[in-house]
């Protein structure tokens, strides 16, 4: 069966629940009472797990005089890469805070390192798996260094061919088993038509060995619901608690209101999904007595009286002879008066033709 072991009460995989994942990304603007506001509204949204990212600016960003430009509060913003980048770090002392209080709060902490010496951070403040984003789906030497470490990693596929998919997948499996892959479109926000959640399927196809989820940078909650119901383990959010915020990534995140009703609706959808075998359910045992039809007779049936199709008909309910087994009655003899509208029973009727 294949699932991953986050924990010792959650895994990921088949026959589990979908792990939905808030990511707060840097939503939380290098403030550290709105993570913390952030981690509380995920967890009464019910989700199993919070996200961070963690970097150093200077570690990531080559040309400090690269510019990144993106809308917010209704307005366009053009400003330094490095400085917006900056402003959104959190120091050690401050991740470890952060992940005690999802501790605290019940929730599973997760965080994207950027780096190593970002993962080896994150390790020692204790994280259940290594998040790698789209960004460094094709860096193949980081990729092999993660999947060292040994803990089970989820890696987005934004921006990717299929041989690069590849590549990673079979880097990373050198050294580690525990592997999901989310399709993603690192388009910000994405429309629908660039989603293509058929590639869900494609990436089960090609990777039996891996678990898939889905990174979602839509707006609301649709193609999120259409990727559960395809069979996607895992649903990835960005999560912000209020889109006028000033930020990259506030506009296209789900407030707490919308992040509830996606869980809510993932959770429906998986307590439709039932089991694969064909048979009525409790509910429908009744309707079948009560909906189906039976051979009833067409007209008064005399004591002896040879029974032909014309003096049958099927009407409800359905707790008589059906109407696939007519044959069993047509030609019988009646053994007793039969009346027009009576249910047939076998006892009614001669057990041989003629």
């Amino acid at each position: 069966m294949l699932k991953i072991k986050l924990t010792d009460k959650r895994f990921i995989g088949e026959n589990q629940p979908c792990f939905i994942i808030a990511e707060t990304g840097i939503n939380h603007n290098g403030d550290m009472a709105l993570a913390k506001r952030m981690i509380d509204a995920a967890k009464d949204c019910r989700v199993d797990a919070v996200k961070f990212q963690t970097f150093k600016a200077e570690e990531f960003i080559s040309d400090r005089n690269q510019t990144y430009t993106y809308r917010t509060q209704g307005r366009i913003v053009r400003e330094s890469m490095y400085e917006m980048f900056k402003r959104y770090e959190f120091n050690k002392k401050e991740f470890a805070e952060l992940a005690g209080y999802c501790r605290k709060k019940r929730i599973i902490f997760l965080s994207t390192p950027q780096n190593l010496p970002d993962l080896e951070v994150l390790l020692e403040i204790g994280i259940p798996a290594v998040k790698v984003g789209s960004d460094d789906l094709t860096n193949i030497p980081l990729l092999e260094a993660y999947a060292k470490v040994g803990l089970p990693m989820i890696v987005s596929t934004g921006m990717a061919y299929l041989p690069e998919i590849s590549a990673a997948v079979k880097t990373i499996s050198r050294f580690n088993r525990e592997l999901a892959l989310l399709h993603c479109v690192s388009s910000y926000p994405a429309e629908l038509k660039e989603v293509n959640l058929c590639r869900l399927g494609s990436l089960k196809l090609k990777f039996p060995g891996t678990v898939i989820g889905y990174s979602d940078h839509t707006m609301g909650a649709i193609v999120p619901f259409a990727a559960a119901a395809m069979g996607a383990k895992i649903i990835e959010k960005h999560f912000t608690l209020d889109r006028d915020l000033l930020g990259p990534d506030h506009r296209f995140s789900a407030e707490p209101g919308e992040l509830k009703v996606l869980v809510a609706g993932i959770r429906d959808i998986e307590r439709a999904f039932g089991e694969p075998e064909f048979r009525p359910s409790a509910n429908e045992q009744k309707m079948r007595l009560s909906c189906r039809r039976s051979v009833v007779a067409a007209r008064n049936i005399l004591k002896g009286s040879l029974i032909t199709m014309n003096d049958l008909v099927f009407k409800r309910p359905g707790i008589g002879i059906p109407p696939g087994q007519v044959n069993s009655v047509v030609d019988r003899k009646a053994l007793v008066n039969i009346a027009k509208d009576h249910l047939i029973r076998k006892e009614e009727i001669s057990k041989n033709a003629g």
